[in-house]
C-alpha cells in the first residue's frame, strides 16, 4: 500500500507538492474534478431587474460554460446558451424576450428551454426529440445570490448547511448590494496558493498590521467542515463586533471557505463574497462584491480595509508561486496549531486529483 501524499495527521504531513502549483496537467484536471460539479455563484437578484434572459459565461477563460439564466412565469432557471442544433451561443446580452430564438438558423425554445420550432425540419424522423430542449442545470438562492452546479450531484443545501446553521437568524433577504463593491483582481499565482494564503490566519500579524489590529490572535479559531472551514476571527477592544451570545466572546468575522474557490467573509456590516477564477496555471483573478446589512457600520472592524487586505495578500502570494517554482523546494510542513485549514484543503485536492495524475 502506498503511502499517503499528505498524511491524515498534520503532525506528520508534508505540504501539497510544487506539482499542483505549476502544472498544466493539474490546471487542466481540475475543471472537471474540483469545479464542474461543485456550487458556484452565478449572479445576484440586482443583476436581474428588467431583464428575462440573461448570458452567462461561469469562470470565464476556465470552465467557459456558456449558461443562460431565464424567466419563466416569475421563475428563474438556469439553461444551456447552446442551440441543440448546431451549438451556436443563442443569446449574447441580457435583453427582455418571451422566446430564445438562435441567429444561426432560426430554432426556437420557450423561456423553459423546451423546443418549439425549426424551420426546414418536416422531413427528419424522430424529431423532436428529448435532445431538441435545451439542457438545464440547477439554480439555488441564498438571500440575492444564485448559484449553480454544472454537473454531479453535491447537495445545496448540505454545502450551505454550515453557513445557515452557524447563522441561524441572519437576515438574508435584507442583504443590499454595494454596486461600488464590484471589482475583480488579478494576480500572476495558481488559485490554490491564493486559497491557502486565505486558509490560515498564521501570517495576520506579519502580513496585516492594520488587519491585526482589529482581531485577538489569541482567539483565532478554525473549525473543519465536510466541504470547507470556518475560521472565526474575534474582535479586539473596542473593536465592532456581532452581538454576542452567551458567553462567547465578542466575533468581528466569520470567513467560510466552501471548496474549491468560494469565500463568504460575515462582518458586523453583511457580507462580503469573494469568487476565486482560475484563469492559467500562473493567473488567477478573485472577483468581489459586497452585500450590505447596516451601511453604518462599513469601513469598521475586521471588514474595514478589504482593499488594503487584497494588496497585501496579492503581494506575498505573488512571492509564493515564484518560490515554489524554485528547482530547490519541493514541499515543506504544517503548523499543527495554525495551518488545519490549508492540510483540510491539500488533502481534499489530493483526493480529488492524485489519481488521475497516476499519483
Amino acid at each position: 500500500m502506498k503511502e499517503p501524499i499528505i498524511s491524515k495527521d498534520i503532525r506528520d504531513a508534508q505540504t501539497l507538492p510544487s506539482r499542483y502549483y505549476t502544472g498544466a496537467d493539474v490546471f487542466e484536471l481540475s475543471k472537471n474534478a474540483l469545479f464542474a460539479g461543485s456550487w458556484q455563484w452565478v449572479t445576484d437578484n440586482a443583476s436581474l431587474n428588467n431583464v428575462d434572459l440573461v448570458p452567462v459565461s461561469l469562470l470565464p477563460s476556465f470552465l467557459d460554460e456558456p449558461l443562460l439564466l431565464a424567466k419563466s412565469e416569475d421563475l428563474w432557471r438556469c439553461l444551456s446558451n447552446v442551440c441543440t442544433h448546431r451549438g451556436n451561443l443563442l443569446v449574447d446580452k441580457p435583453c427582455q424576450s418571451k422566446r430564445i430564438q438562435c441567429g444561426y438558423h432560426g430554432r426556437q425554445f420557450d423561456m423553459a428551454g423546451k423546443f418549439v420550432h425549426m424551420p426546414e425540419f418536416e422531413e427528419a424522423k424522430n424529431f423532436p426529440g428529448p435532445a431538441d430542449d435545451l439542457p438545464e442545470i440547477p439554480l439555488e438562492w441564498l438571500g440575492p445570490m444564485g448559484f449553480v452546479r454544472v454537473t454531479g450531484d453535491a447537495s445545496f443545501e448540505e454545502t450551505f448547511k454550515p453557513v445557515i446553521d452557524r447563522l441561524p437568524d441572519y437576515r438574508w433577504d435584507e442583504l443590499k448590494l454595494d454596486p461600488d463593491s464590484v471589482k475583480t483582481y488579478e494576480l500572476p499565482a495558481n488559485w490554490m496558493l491564493y486559497c491557502d494564503n486565505y486558509l490560515e490566519g498564521f501570517h495576520i500579524p506579519y502580513v496585516h498590521p492594520e488587519l491585526h489590529k482589529t482581531l485577538d490572535p489569541k482567539g483565532y479559531a478554525t473549525e473543519i467542515l465536510d466541504r470547507g472551514t470556518l475560521q472565526i476571527g474575534i474582535a479586539s477592544a473596542e473593536e465592532e463586533a456581532f452581538p454576542a451570545r452567551g458567553n462567547e466572546p465578542p466575533i468581528g468575522a466569520y470567513y467560510f471557505f466552501l471548496f474549491p474557490n468560494l469565500m463568504l467573509n460575515f462582518y458586523p456590516w453583511g457580507l462580503s463574497l469573494n469568487v476565486v477564477q482560475p484563469v492559467a496555471p500562473k493567473h488567477t483573478k478573485i472577483h468581489y462584491r459586497s452585500y450590505v446589512l447596516d451601511a453604518s457600520r462599513l469601513g469598521t472592524g475586521a471588514g474595514g480595509a478589504l482593499d488594503v487586505v487584497e494588496i497585501q495578500d496579492e503581494h506575498v502570494v505573488a512571492q509564493v508561486q515564484l518560490g515554489v517554482q524554485s528547482r530547490l523546494y519541493d514541499r515543506g510542513r504544517y503548523s499543527p496549531s495554525q495551518e488545519t485549514g490549508v492540510h483540510h484543503f491539500h488533502r481534499y485536492l489530493v483526493e480529488h486529483l492524485a489519481d488521475l495524475l497516476g499519483l
